[in-house]
């Protein structure tokens, strides 16, 4: 046994290096909190989508059912409408959204100004601090018939103007384009940070070779972020039946509704709206296996597909 791996075993060694490295240990306290209360603590209620579950009675005094509360949401009106507008909006902000990220972080890398790169990630970062019921209100002024930007240059232009917010053809976009506004530079912040770490000398090497701009970036950028776009977007994959509900309840009205209700939508107005706890849970675990088995899915076609082990385990 070597003199290191004996130390390690000398009583009291542990203490020491936790007081040493105690100021590092009470910065991560809160987000360790934050997780126990907020992620796992809740999981124990996940067993009331089994009861027909009374707030004031409890678990106690609440019926058992079973999968009850699964069976009558697989078996409603509104499983089907609403489980395919979740995967048709959120494969579109995947395919629409996702891209946008990639796209931002290899434009700035190619800007050789640091301060002029500064103030681009800065005017690309700062629509995610918008709060939703502020970029919802800005959404409808801007399409606003009356007294939108839209319908202001569609009369100059002499063009019909159109109520978007009325149509329900209309939803997806809105909420995606939107999306790609506010998220975009947000979420070009991790594959930056990726492509700075890229060794220079392979861009230096592409020049002697005589590589233009548009193939380094094919050569030497892209395949640089091929790990990290493999790893987001498992993850991305993996929040296919899920949304930002809040945003959609808001954009939400009675012309769209046949569009715009989403899993998330309908577990708020069951369990919030109408009581319904047992069975918005229900709805709602049901959407979590889901997405877990998308994770695990997408993980395992990854490792497949590609000559590595690219996969998030």
């Amino acid at each position: 046994m070597t003199q290191k791996a004996i130390d390690a075993r000398r009583p009291g060694r542990w203490k020491r290096r936790a007081w040493r490295n105690r100021y590092i240990y009470m910065m991560c306290l809160p987000v360790v909190a934050y997780f126990i209360i907020f992620k796992y603590l809740p999981m124990g209620y996940l067993s009331i989508s089994f009861f027909d579950y009374k707030l004031l009675k409890g678990f106690s005094g609440s019926k058992w059912v079973g999968l009850k509360n699964f069976a009558d949401f697989l078996k409603g009106r509104y499983f089907g409408q609403t489980l395919r507008n979740t995967v048709a909006l959120n494969l579109m902000s995947l395919v629409m959204v996702f891209p946008a990220g990639v796209i931002l972080a290899v434009l700035l890398n190619e800007v050789r100004s640091s301060p002029l790169r500064r103030v681009y990630q800065t005017i690309t970062y700062l629509p995610y601090f918008i709060s939703t019921v502020v970029l919802v209100s800005m959404i409808t002024s801007f399409l606003s018939p009356s007294i939108g930007l839209l319908a202001s240059v569609c009369k100059a232009l002499g063009l019909p103007v159109q109520d978007y917010m009325a149509q329900k053809s209309a939803f997806r976009m809105i909420n995606v384009l939107s999306g790609i506004w506010q998220n975009t530079g947000w979420n070009s912040i991790v594959y930056l940070a990726t492509l700075t770490n890229i060794d220079p000398t392979l861009y230096e090497a592409a020049t002697v070779d005589g590589a233009g701009r548009l193939r380094r970036i094919w050569h030497v950028s892209l395949p640089g972020l091929k790990q990290i776009v493999v790893l987001m977007l498992i993850m991305r994959i993996g929040s296919l039946m899920g949304t930002v509900t809040d945003k959609v309840l808001l954009l939400q009205n009675d012309l769209n509704l046949s569009v715009s209700e989403l899993l998330g939508t309908y577990v708020y107005k069951m369990g919030l709206q109408k009581g319904k706890y047992s069975f918005a849970t229900a709805v709602g675990l049901f959407n979590s296996v889901v997405s877990f088995l998308l994770v695990i899915s997408a993980n395992f076609v990854s490792k497949r597909l590609s000559d590595d082990t690219h996969g998030i385990f």
